[in-house]
Formats: structure tokens, sequence, C-alpha cells
């Protein structure tokens, strides 16, 4: 089991962890880390550990993302978010818990030491303050505070590619270091991670439209209320969604150069314009 239980009043803490992990969701993330690993013939039980602990930040983020003093929200995945289920301190740490136990999964893994010290880097790099996710968050919050954005193009980009597409770049390139991949495979995932990550927050920033929250598992409709800088807010709808198809088109040529064993990634940039949730 990915949790350990714990006897106490400690494990309410745990027991967060666990709701929020466990309470569905995409699993997008893991999935790239287990289908570029499997471009190197590197079979799931070696890309879980790896995976996990993606999927565990990840959540972390979730959770510390939809606190009151974040994006206070009160639904998450369809379910009532951690600080509802629990209370705003249990979310907090239990945010803290995940975070710290993504990279005691990939420090006990059974990866040799050099993979072991790569994949914390870059995970570490992809998740914190300097051009990483926490980054993107302070960015994506700062912008709810300006008026008359002359630049917003670039900044929408680089939040993106920060928020977003740092941890989507680590999922792919995960697989890669893995899989001992030569640098021109390297970078063709790293590539294709980015067109997907673009395509992905511009579906985001649609489904926040159009969306029906039944489905998609979370308030909609919200990023106008609270000044938001999206793709849709800067290209308009269709606009914004034409950028998406021709990313989504490229994506899939950069990683056709694998044949046949990239067919689930070419169907998953797909799904990832086609989706509903």
């Amino acid at each position: 089991p990915l949790f350990i239980k714990v006897d106490g009043l400690e494990k309410r803490v745990v027991d967060a962890m666990e709701y929020s992990v466990m309470n569905g969701g995409k699993r997008l993330r893991p999935f790239l880390v287990y289908e570029t690993s499997k471009l190197f013939d590197i079979p799931f039980e070696q890309s879980f550990y790896a995976a996990a602990s993606l999927e565990m930040l990840h959540s972390y983020s979730l959770i510390h993302d939809d606190l009151p003093a974040m994006d206070n929200d009160d639904l998450r995945r369809g379910k009532p978010t951690c600080h509802k289920q629990f209370d705003e301190a249990t979310a907090i740490l239990a945010g803290d818990g995940l975070l710290t136990y993504a990279f005691e999964i990939l420090a006990t893994s059974p990866y040799e030491d050099k993979i072991k010290i790569e994949l914390i880097k870059l995970l570490s790099q992809a998740a914190g303050a300097i051009n990483g996710m926490i980054a993107g968050q302070m960015l994506d919050l700062s912008t709810e505070r300006m008026t008359n954005i002359t630049n917003s193009e670039f900044i929408i980009k680089h939040i993106e590619e920060m928020k977003t597409g740092c941890l989507l770049r680590y999922a792919c390139e995960a697989g890669a270091v893995i899989g001992k991949a030569d640098n021109p495979k390297r970078q063709a995932l790293v590539e294709y991670s980015r067109k997907i990550g673009v395509a992905f927050q511009i579906a985001d920033d649609i489904l926040d439209v159009e969306g029906s929250q039944e489905i998609v598992g979370k308030t909609l409709k919200k990023d106008k209320d609270q000044n938001k800088l999206t793709f849709v807010g800067c290209y308009g709808v269709e606009k914004a969604r034409q950028m998406a198809h021709e990313l989504i088109g490229q994506a899939k040529d950069i990683v056709s150069v694998f044949g046949k064993s990239s067919q689930n990634l070419q169907d998953l940039a797909d799904f990832i314009i086609n989706r509903n949730y």
C-alpha cells in the first residue's frame, strides 16, 4: 500500500493525504511517466515509483491551490476539497506531508543512485520557486491584483510554462531518465511535453467557460470573477481552441519518431483537447 496506516491522533493527517490522492482524477502525470518509460522497455513495476511520487507532489499542489488563501475552492474531482472534508490546518499539513513523501518514495526506490539523484533534482526544480510550479502559482496570484497588463500574452505563457508545464515536462523527462534515453530522444519528449502542456491549459481555460461543473468536478466560471489571466481571456475561445489543435498536431508529429510505440502518447494528445473534464 502507498499509505502506511498509523494509530493515534496523528493519523488524521495521513487520512487527509490518502483522501486527496485516492479521490479520483485523470492521473495524467503518472500515465505520462509510465508511457514514456515504456518507450525504452521499462516495465510498469519500475516506472511506478517515479509515477507515484509525482502524483503525491501533484496532489499536494491541488490541496494548497484549493485553500482559502489561494483559489478558495470547495470542490475537487467532484468531492469536497481537503480543507472542507477535514479542516484548513489539516489540509495544509496534508499538503506538506505529500510533498515530503514524494521525495521519500524516490529516495527509497530501487533505481540506481545516479537515476535517483537525477529524478530528485529534476522534480525539485520542476516544483520549486525558481522557474518551477511554485513560481508559476505566485505569478498567477500576482496577476489577479494587476490592471492594464500590457504584455499579457507573454505572462500567460510564462504562467503555464511554470505552473502546469513544469510537472508535465518532468513526467515525460522522467521516463527518458529511467530508460537511459539518448539526448535526441529525451529532447523529443521534452518538446512533446511543452506542446501538450500549453494545449492542456488552453483546454482547462475553455472548460472553465463552457464546461459542465458536474462533469468537470470543480467550480467553474471563476477565472473571470477572480481576474485570472487565461488563454481564453487573451485570445478568445475560438482562437484559443485553434491554437490548442495546432499544438496537439505538432505534439503527435514529434513523438511519431518512436513509431508504433508512441500510439498511446498520440491518443493522449487527442484526449487533452477533446476531454470534457
